[in-house]
């Protein structure tokens, strides 16, 4: 017999488990299905820990969005017990006249949220672990900070199934379609319906939804963690959070959190576009060349033995901003993905929006940005 919800989740990662966790809240009958485990390094929600900031370079309009998630990952943690937002403060840092201090600075400004203006000589000397370009630029932040990717997503799941909700992980979807006014997903194990369908299914999503082919595109993504030579100047007090735009790129940090080593990436890497289902997952020895040049350049304190090096994937849509909407043709369907790389600090946030989406049929979250018809 075939088990009828209220709701199906496809995806149970950052954005999945967060919006499981808010439909059962809601006394919805919630079942959420994943591919690998919860949670798992295949996709795009590991890796120990992510950035969160409120000084949003990429548009003012994040700015309500992200201040809420602060909030939701204050409940989530006090909820679940367990500490999973840090805040160390965030530096965004590049020439005057770049996009990443301009528009850092005019979220900041708009939004009448706490900052300083610092050259990058004045960052520096504050925090010795750097050595930016003295002539840099950089908006300093107070409440920037990091979450802890994989333990906020077992936090959700718990929270969820202590809501009544039904988590099954090692299950692909192979199909869905609609019924009627709601939906019959096929998996590699059985057939359910609900009322209610929501695809966060990441760098897998343009293969749940066709309307994504060719808009939310797969990356494949490297990350490295090297050991300092000094490692107090890398630890969460004396080592904020940061981004960083030079002429090697725009790269981003964080401290020494959990496992050893700093960790920093650079946004869009080799630019590798991917099938996620045949990436190379193992770090090439040009992935290393290429993070531990700009270390040396620029965090050389830092740049001491390589203690890990793990890939993961970045889903890019053409502008870069997310895509968070309902079907045009199935308004029970909604979905969200093509997080190009920012989209994690939003997980608890973005968890309310479609649990809005799919309970109301509408949310009052300022979304406007992110409907998937803007690309037509």
């Amino acid at each position: 017999m075939t088990h009828h919800y209220d709701d199906i989740v496809i995806g149970v990662g950052g954005m999945g488990s967060a919006t499981t966790y808010q439909l059962a809240k809601r006394g919805r009958d919630v079942l959420g299905i994943e591919r690998y485990d919860v949670p798992h390094a295949m996709g795009s929600s590991h890796g120990v820990s992510r950035i969160i900031r409120l000084a949003y370079y990429e548009d003012p309009v994040y700015v309500p969005l992200v201040r809420r998630a602060y909030d939701l990952w204050d409940e989530i943690q006090t909820q679940y017990g367990e500490q999973l937002l840090f805040e160390t403060g965030s530096i965004d840092a590049a020439p005057a006249d770049d996009p990443l201090f301009r528009g850092s600075r005019r979220s900041c400004e708009e939004y009448d949220i706490d900052h300083e203006v610092l050259t990058g000589a004045e960052v520096n000397e504050r925090y010795p672990g750097y050595d930016i370009p003295e002539d840099h630029m950089a908006v300093c932040q107070p409440n920037g900070g990091y979450v802890l990717s994989e333990r906020a997503i077992v936090a959700h799941t718990v929270e969820a199934q202590r809501e009544g909700a039904r988590v099954q992980a090692r299950e692909r979807v192979t199909d869905w379609e609609p019924e009627g006014d709601g939906v019959r997903v096929t998996t590699d194990r059985g057939e359910y319906t609900a009322d209610n369908l929501v695809i966060t299914s990441g760098a897998w999503a343009a293969r749940h939804v066709e309307a994504l082919d060719g808009i939310a595109v797969p990356q494949r993504q490297v990350l490295a963690w090297l050991q300092p030579q000094e490692p107090e100047r890398f630890a969460p007090e004396n080592f904020p959070v940061w981004n960083l735009q030079v002429e090697e790129g725009r790269f981003y940090g964080l401290p020494i959190v959990k496992v050893p080593g700093f960790k920093f990436g650079r946004y869009m890497h080799r630019q590798q576009d991917v099938d996620p289902d045949a990436m190379n997952r193992e770090p090439e020895p040009e992935d290393e060349r290429l993070l531990r040049e700009f270390a040396e350049t620029h965090f050389p304190r830092g740049s001491g033995p390589t203690m890990g090096l793990a890939t993961c994937m970045f889903t890019n849509t053409p502008d870069e901003h997310f895509v968070i909407d309902t079907l045009p043709d199935h308004p029970q369907v909604a979905v969200a993905a093509g997080f190009s790389g920012h989209g994690y600090k939003f997980a608890s946030v973005i968890g309310e929006v479609l649990a809005d989406l799919t309970v109301d049929g509408r949310t009052d979250h300022p979304i406007e940005l992110f409907a998937l018809d803007r690309f037509e």
